[in-house]
């Protein structure tokens, strides 16, 4: 397996003096140990905020309970080289983040772009969203992303804002199965997930970003590739390629700015960072090969017309008896 670098040189630096305007965690000039700009204390600190009414144990639970829905409804890859290595890619992030539970990572079969987590470290990404990525680098930290949503715990702080809330009202409305309003549709199949564990507030999302900066940071790979994947996105003129990961808080100029600061002010500058490898390359041509077989067996399964030639009135020839 070849492994392509990129030099120092290439880290994005210029915007140290811009003003931005960051809704996720505030900015220090000098870093207090422990907290969520201390990159040294990954997996030895307490990252999210705000009540949680559920234990991890709990968390797992539900989070199971939600991955047998879509497991029932989603079509997957089953490739198994394309499984193996996007888990493995998963597994070495979040041996690099405060992950408290165990992860699973699956690959959806749908041309969407989208990738999404569900509480209890059960994570799904899209063949579409792989095959939009030029570099692991970018594929990492979208998966990085999604690890920290986990991290975080906030699909399970949703769920204990939205009862605690219920509580405050006291509401006699039902609102679906659990209590929770709004059900997720995920690439036209309704999965049955509640919409409280697929979309965040921007805060949330912010958060995110800037945990899962720094775990793809401390797994090797250039946090830029993140900058470039968005802004990759933000140019699409296919918006409907785009699920829930993009649709409630897309990647904005604010939002990249943000980014682009983070990596700046608290991730040091390395000399050489993992940008892509030669594997990456081959699960793409192995997804897009397969993506063309389909469709090639969807062209021969389709009806055929044929039209019958009409004798020509000039040809005296006789059929044979």
């Amino acid at each position: 397996m070849r492994v392509w670098t990129r030099g120092r040189s290439a880290a994005v630096v210029a915007l140290l003096l811009v003003q931005v305007s960051f809704a996720g965690p505030p900015q220090h000039k000098r870093i207090r140990t422990g907290s969520e700009a201390d990159i040294n204390s990954i997996g030895n600190r307490k990252v999210g905020h705000g009540p949680n009414f559920y234990s991890l144990d709990r968390e797992i639970t539900l989070g199971s309970q939600l991955a047998r829905k879509v497991d029932r409804s989603a079509k997957f890859i089953d490739d198994p080289l394309v499984n193996e290595y996007v888990n493995r890619i998963g597994q070495n992030l979040v041996r690099d983040s405060d992950a408290r539970l165990p992860f699973t990572f699956k690959v959806i079969d749908s041309e969407e772009v989208d990738a999404f987590a569900l509480p209890g470290g059960f994570l799904y990404v899209n063949r579409g969203l792989i095959l939009l990525a030029d570099e692991e680098a970018e594929l990492a930290g979208v998966l990085a992303h999604e690890i920290a949503h986990v991290c975080a715990r906030h699909g399970t702080r949703n769920s204990t804002r939205s009862e605690i809330t219920r509580v405050a009202t006291m509401s006699l409305i039902f609102l679906g199965p659990g209590g929770w309003a709004g059900y997720a549709i995920f690439t036209g199949l309704k999965v049955g997930v509640p919409l409280t564990f697929l979309k965040f507030s921007r805060s949330a999302e912010s958060e995110a970003d800037y945990l899962g900066l720094q775990y793809m940071y401390k797994a090797g790979y250039d946090p830029n590739a993140f900058i470039t994947f968005f802004e990759r996105i933000a140019s699409e003129t296919s918006p409907g390629k785009f699920a829930t990961m993009f649709s409630s808080h897309p990647p904005t100029r604010n939002r990249i700015s943000a980014i682009q600061m983070e990596i700046a002010t608290i991730l040091p500058a390395r000399d050489r960072y993992i940008v892509t490898t030669s594997e990456f390359d081959v699960i793409k041509s192995r997804l897009l090969r397969g993506e063309q077989d389909k469709r090639a067996d969807w062209d021969n399964s389709r009806p055929k017309l044929r039209t019958r030639t009409e004798p020509d009135a000039n040809d005296t020839a006789k059929p044979d008896r």
